[in-house]
């Protein structure tokens, strides 16, 4: 039995596919496209929240020194002269140590999150920033549906496609 439908293409063409859909699918949290492939990424979607649910609060925080550039007024950096042994001057970038917070992922979060990487593409917002999708996951949508066991989308019909006749439906996050 397969484990996937066909989708009438070759393999790596359906995958990149199913890729962009989920992808687009955590970004805005809603997709328009055909009931076979909604149905594919349905399946997809509901195994990597399921996923980030179950690995939420696995984790750690952690203190670390975290050294940064000083910068001026005008977001510049600020250089310092120094002198090597030999008695040639050189610039030097002035650093400020402080420390920080982090959070420090179990191992099976991170595999979690690796296998949610295999699933999804980077992505941009309108400005160029880069979106980091599985962070969106598990920041933002795995909360969501803590309490929830399964049954995070849903499709909704809307009719045949004008040019095919093919069944257009849309998938939405709950």
């Amino acid at each position: 039995m397969a484990l996937q439908r066909k989708l009438g293409r070759a393999t790596d063409q359906r995958k990149a596919i199913l890729k962009g859909l989920v992808t687009s699918l955590f970004k805005t949290g809603k997709i328009q496209t055909t009931e076979a492939r909604a149905k594919e990424v349905k399946n997809i979607a509901e195994k990597l929240i399921a996923t980030a649910v179950k690995e939420l609060d696995s984790f750690t925080s952690k203190q670390v020194k975290v050294t940064t550039a000083k910068l001026d007024s005008d977001g510049k950096k600020i250089t310092k002269t120094a002198t090597s042994k030999n008695g040639r001057k050189y610039e030097v970038v002035d650093r400020e140590e402080k420390t920080d917070m982090i959070t420090v992922d179990s191992a099976s979060r991170l595999h979690a999150r690796r296998q949610i990487m295999n699933w999804v593409y980077r992505v941009h917002d309108e400005e160029g920033k880069a979106i980091n999708i599985v962070d969106k996951i598990f920041d933002e949508i795995a909360p969501k549906y803590k309490e929830k066991n399964g049954g995070y989308t849903r499709i909704y019909k809307l009719g045949p496609r004008r040019g095919d006749a093919a069944e257009v439906v849309i998938l939405e996050l709950v």
